[in-house]
């Protein structure tokens, strides 16, 4: 589903990323750990597109998207990809059900029964449609990291990928949003990459990559 090819990434005379070589098949959790300054986020903005490599190919099914233009792949990420950081990044001024809705009008998608149903089946889905017409600050850290969950889930994309989604909140919250994540493999089939710290997280995953010096130095199947 998703292929990496020798990726290689440097800033300055300091290379990142060293020949990083990956697949990921369609329905997977796979976790990525490794020290902090190890090349975790710089390879997770690389695979969602968020940056691009200095040498090496990404493809997501028969797409390669190291070969698409700004805009072409703009269009792809929003429709294929989903974020989720570790700071939920939802706007304050917007209700939930509005923060889900963003990327499906970024999309295109005019139709706003079509985009407020889906919104709707997303909240209920994630157990906060109660919390529907609330804003961020009027809901639990939580409730708005399961928002961002929804917002990145909204236009079905083929692959959600998370940077320490868990590590701005409390130990149980963390517990609760990582079930959450396999919950939503077993309900969706969803595929996630995850870049985590935690390591209950990372073992729980079908598959845990450590990242050293910018290199895959060990690949786990934990499941």
């Amino acid at each position: 589903m998703l292929k990496a090819e020798g990726i290689v990434k440097s800033y300055g005379n300091l290379k990142v990323l060293k020949s990083i070589d990956l697949i990921i098949e369609k329905s997977q959790i796979v976790s990525i750990v490794g020290a902090s300054g190890a090349g975790k986020s710089t390879l997770l903005h690389i695979l969602g597109t968020l940056d691009k490599p200095d040498e090496g190919h990404v493809y997501l099914d028969d797409t390669n998207l190291t070969k698409l233009r700004n805009a072409e792949l703009a269009e792809f990420r929003n429709r294929n990809i989903g974020f989720i950081f570790q700071f939920h990044n939802l706007l304050p001024e917007f209700t939930a059900l509005e923060n889900i809705s963003i990327p499906a009008y970024l999309s295109g998608n005019k139709h706003d029964k079509d985009i407020r149903d889906r919104a709707e089946e997303l909240l209920k889905l994630l157990g906060i449609y109660a919390r529907k017409d609330h804003k961020p600050s009027e809901m639990s850290g939580g409730e708005q990291q399961r928002t961002a969950v929804a917002r990145a889930l909204m236009n079905n994309p083929a692959i959600i990928f998370a940077d320490e989604p868990s590590g701005n909140l409390d130990s149980k919250t963390a517990e609760e949003l990582h079930k959450l994540f396999f919950d939503l493999r077993e309900e969706i089939g969803q595929t996630f990459v995850i870049v985590t710290h935690n390591q209950e997280l990372a073992t729980m995953a079908d598959y845990k990559l450590e990242i050293k010096d910018g290199m895959i130095v060990n690949h786990y199947k934990t499941a």
